[in-house]
């Protein structure tokens, strides 16, 4: 369902990210499975991702990004009152990875609470803060997109293990300051066929047991032939239903941020959409597919590269698992 921001828009005080130190090229991958640079690079566009050290967590990363966007918010952690993270990667089943990062920034008491909506889950956080913010009831949110992908990796699987990596990236929601508008929003989901992408194992359907473990599945599970025609779908119809509640067309768009999950997915996108392959800000050769992390760190990347205008208007759109979808419209 399309939302549109009403009254006084949210705006982006700040943008951070944070990515791990340690790079895995495609030739450092294939010394450990049965793959190429030629091989991945044709199939998706990735070159290299960034992978978390064992001791490093979902909140480690997420925590680094948020202290990135608050420091470019020019904003103290006191003055946030509401913390959400998007990931599919938490520390733990409970607490929510959000209530570490409270901890971690030193602010008790603040409302604090994890979106599970994969790639899609960092546009639905936005959306949700948008709303919550709007109620009257909070200030300044902070919204966080961060995956450690590499703890749920099948290494023996091929087709999935070259496309994931590791990262954070976040942003300083406020009705007040002045910075980026978000002006509208397009959220939806069809449950209809989880298998497509999904972890089988370690919930209550499947709870973690040796029959579990020998079975592989609390890894990383997808239909990839499937998942690319179904994200190009449904990718389309979140950006233009967005666009066309609004008044607006692709012509209007001058930046896309699409979740980075593969170059052809984004290519295709760009044709469906008629929007120029060039308006389309893409990093996924340096990062991978970073699940919710991926639109956070493109947009904190895209900011530091002084693309973005004044008056500019910006798509950002998403899939993923469930089948989830997202869409999200700010005026720069």
């Amino acid at each position: 369902m399309g939302t549109e921001s009403k009254d006084i828009p949210c705006k982006i005080l700040g943008i951070g990210s944070h990515v791990p130190s340690n790079i895995i090229d495609n030739n450092k991958l294939s010394e450990r499975v049965d793959t190429s640079d030629e091989w991945i690079t044709t199939r998706t566009g990735i070159k290299q991702r960034c992978f978390a050290n064992e001791e490093e967590a979902t909140s480690d990363l997420a925590f680094m990004a948020a202290q990135n966007a608050l420091d470019d918010a020019k904003i103290s952690p006191n003055d946030i009152d509401l913390i959400i993270v998007a990931t599919i990667t938490p520390d733990m089943a409970f607490p929510s990875t959000a209530c570490l990062i409270q901890h971690k920034l030193g602010i008790p008491k603040v409302t604090s609470f994890d979106v599970e909506a994969a790639c899609s889950g960092f546009l639905y956080a936005l959306d949700i803060a948008d709303g919550m913010l709007k109620s009257g009831r909070y200030n300044r949110a902070l919204v966080v997109g961060a995956e450690k992908l590499s703890s749920i990796m099948d290494w023996a699987d091929r087709t999935t293990c070259v496309l994931f990596g590791d990262g954070a990236g976040a942003v300083i929601l406020s009705r007040e300051g002045d910075g980026p508008r978000l002006i509208g929003f397009n959220c939806g989901a069809d449950g209809s066929n989880p298998s497509l992408l999904h972890q089988p194992a370690g919930g209550s359907l499947m709870p973690a047991s040796e029959k579990s473990i020998a079975a592989r599945g609390h890894f990383l599970k997808m239909n990839g032939k499937e998942i690319f025609k179904s994200a190009v779908r449904v990718m389309e119809a979140a950006a233009t239903d967005l666009l066309i509640s609004h008044g607006l067309s692709a012509k209007d768009v001058d930046h896309v941020i699409p979740h980075q999950a593969n170059a052809r997915i984004v290519e295709s996108l760009s044709l469906r959409l008629e929007i120029p392959l060039e308006k389309f800000f893409c990093n996924l050769d340096r990062y991978g597919n970073t699940s919710a992390a991926s639109i956070p760190l493109a947009l904190d990347e895209a900011k530091k590269a002084s693309l973005f205008k004044p008056g500019q208007l910006g798509l950002m759109v998403a899939f993923g698992a469930g089948l989830t979808w997202s869409s999200v419209l700010v005026r720069f």
